[in-house]
């Protein structure tokens, strides 16, 4: 299906609800496993379970693997944009900040795509899409309130993860360039194998994983959380919308996740809504009706 880019139709705004929900929790994943596994051991264990999960999949569905080094190429560099290189800045950025600052940082990647399929002639630079992206980043730094913390020695971890949020337009860029017409299931599965191979490669030469301590119980349960729902789940959500409503339109996740972060914590855990986050939700689906559009024409109209 061709996607539209311009505005985004009650099927995908569902799935996007539900792909805020998956990737918000990775946050929350990486900070309990960094208690005991380096950056690039989290990453690998990250993609690899990821891959194991959706292997049976093709099997199941009848998808065959590409044949040739061509072939591959474009999951290869996906995997690279997408998985390898934001994972591991993000990851290695959550060493010296916390975990909601780099949420935070990770909501400028709808900034960062917008400029890059502009820059690449894919989608059309409006000034609503800049003025809701720019709305919705207020919205994110609302939500978070005292809890943005710039404190001295974060600059680092504050530039890996908006380098991750860049990777993430580059991506997007590809994906919609060399994938369009590849099944999300097998642009998720492919992807995850290449980037799994990078990553095997990588930790072993740096982190050794073999010599590590085993770590424990809780620390497995989240990296299987992280692979097989913000990873292996997730991927086919997002590539399920990129191929229908377009890069900008999938990136807008990254606004929605600390909303669904805060629900979850009102629902699940009984955490209290304060005035700050009910204001900063309110600019973050102000800022999203804008970017849709369709209630500025109805004004309009």
């Amino acid at each position: 299906m061709t996607a539209k880019h311009d505005r985004i139709d009650a099927r995908d705004w569902s799935l996007l609800g539900l792909l805020s929900i998956l990737w918000g929790g990775s946050f929350f994943f990486n900070g309990v496993v960094l208690r005991e596994l380096p950056p690039l051991t989290l990453v690998f264990l990250r993609v690899a379970l990821a891959s194991v999960i959706l292997l049976p999949l093709l099997w199941v569905y009848r998808i065959r693997f590409p044949k040739g080094v061509a072939a591959w190429a474009p999951y290869l560099a996906i995997g690279f944009l997408n998985n390898v290189l934001p994972f591991s800045l993000i990851v290695i950025g959550q060493t010296t900040i916390a975990s909601g600052l780099a949420s935070i940082l990770n909501a400028t990647t709808p900034l960062f795509t917008v400029v890059v399929m502009a820059a690449a002639g894919e989608e059309k630079l409006s000034a609503r899409r800049i003025a809701g992206v720019f709305a919705g980043l207020i919205g994110v730094v609302i939500l978070h309130g005292q809890g943005v913390g710039f404190e001295t020695g974060q600059g680092i971890g504050i530039l890996l993860c908006l380098a991750a949020a860049f990777s993430y337009g580059l991506s997007a860029l590809l994906a919609r360039r060399r994938l369009s017409n590849s099944p999300p299931l097998a642009t998720a599965t492919f992807q995850m194998l290449a980037s799994a191979a990078m990553m095997t490669v990588v930790a072993g030469i740096v982190d050794r994983p073999w010599q590590l301590p085993v770590p424990g119980a809780a620390t497995w349960l989240a990296v299987i959380g992280l692979a097989a729902f913000s990873t292996a789940l997730a991927y086919i959500v997002f590539f399920q919308i990129l191929r229908r409503s377009g890069a900008t339109n999938v990136m807008l996740v990254t606004l929605l996740i600390p909303v669904t972060a805060i629900l979850l914590g009102y629902l699940v855990l009984g955490e209290r809504i304060s005035p700050r986050e009910i204001v900063g939700a309110l600019v973050i689906g102000s800022a999203l009706l804008v970017i849709d559009g369709r209630v500025l024409k109805f004004i309009q109209r």
